[in-house]
């Protein structure tokens, strides 16, 4: 055997060696490389629609303080259809993202596409809206049950312990309707007032605030105050009663603070809303998923219970803004006074 053919065989030899020291360190399977982790939190947010002014607040703060903290964003509008909801979380799934956020368009219809989240490693927050029996990763929302408490004490403190009122609810789908409404009876039910008529707005549709009201404006009476699921249901509300020359005769309340609500209320025509402190809510919306998106602990005490487990629960409280407070709640904080007294010329 000549030189080269010897050196020839002494590589062959090693590398066969070689192969098979690796094999027998090797697991058995396909062996999978992991991409390499860049430590960028990718977070899918989900919004019902923007048919409620709020959200596109919310979105925009959401957005900055995640991007801000390293995160990046993808947002997705379903419009109202739950189908869509669906088919956006599914994309996200696919995705890979580490977070998913949803404000929901029905509490109960997103069980099964939460779950194939959670196996699939990836955190899901209910935002605002509860996700029933879904065991989300975090429930973040306004005391809603408080909500509807202070719309109950101020119609109360307005009317007294008698008279009649009427409910224009927000979507039945959305379980804060249902939170409000215990808050609500809880107030009404220590008095003599009686709910003369109540319904709910599919999708959350404002106009049903002018059907409603007029249709029972059409009997020859008049309610002595209007409960309205939100500031967009009250201003059609509103919008019967000047039609019937009772604009500030009836005491309307909704919920939101959006602007035309809060101008409605130093004009007279609307008694009340209630502040939920959406800027405080989206921002620590965006903390919460980042550090859900690393794995660190949210350190949260308190938990509400989705009808099957009891979930991290972060609460924030609402404020009743009426005329004599909106300076001191809502002006130069989440409105501009110019804006605020446009119609009325500030004070």
């Amino acid at each position: 055997m000549n030189a080269r053919k010897k050196i020839y065989l002494l590589l062959s030899l090693i590398l066969i060696c070689s192969m098979m020291l690796i094999s027998c360190k090797a697991p058995t399977g396909n062996i999978i490389v992991p991409e390499e982790d860049d430590g960028v939190v990718n977070i899918g947010l989900s919004i019902d629609s923007f048919v409620i002014e709020r959200w596109q607040r919310e979105r925009d703060l959401f957005v900055s303080k995640a991007e801000e903290l390293g995160a990046v964003v993808n947002v997705q509008n379903a419009n109202g259809d739950i189908e869509t909801q669906i088919k956006q979380i599914e994309y996200f799934i696919e995705k890979k993202v580490d977070v998913i956020v949803i404000i929901s368009i029905d509490d109960n219809e997103l069980v099964d596409v939460v779950s194939r989240a959670k196996k699939e490693g990836i955190r899901v927050i209910a935002y605002d809206r509860i996700i029933r029996n879904a065991n989300v990763d975090l429930y973040i929302s306004v005391d809603n049950i408080q909500v509807g408490k202070l719309m109950g004490m101020y119609i109360k403190d307005a009317i007294g312990n008698d008279g009649s009122i009427i409910q224009i609810k927000g979507s039945p789908t959305d379980y804060n309707v249902d939170m409000v409404q215990e808050g609500f009876e809880s107030i009404i039910n220590t008095t003599n007032i009686t709910i003369d008529y109540a319904e709910f707005s599919d999708g959350w549709m404002a106009e049903n605030g002018f059907d409603t009201t007029s249709e029972y404006l059409s009997t020859g009476k008049v309610p002595d105050a209007i409960m309205c699921g939100n500031d967009s249901i009250a201003s059609f509300a509103i919008k019967a009663l000047m039609e019937n020359r009772l604009g500030g005769q009836v005491y309307v309340v909704g919920q939101d603070a959006d602007l035309e609500a809060c101008q409605r209320i130093v004009e007279g025509t609307q008694g009340m809303t209630v502040y939920k402190p959406v800027e405080k809510l989206a921002l620590e919306a965006a903390e919460q998923a980042v550090r859900l998106g690393k794995g660190e602990p949210l350190g949260l005490q308190e938990t509400y219970n989705d009808g099957t487990y009891d979930v991290p629960y972060l609460r924030l409280e609402p404020v009743a803004v009426t005329k004599e407070n909106m300076d001191e709640i809502i002006t130069g904080k989440y409105h501009q006074k110019s804006e605020i007294y446009l119609n009325v010329g500030e004070n």
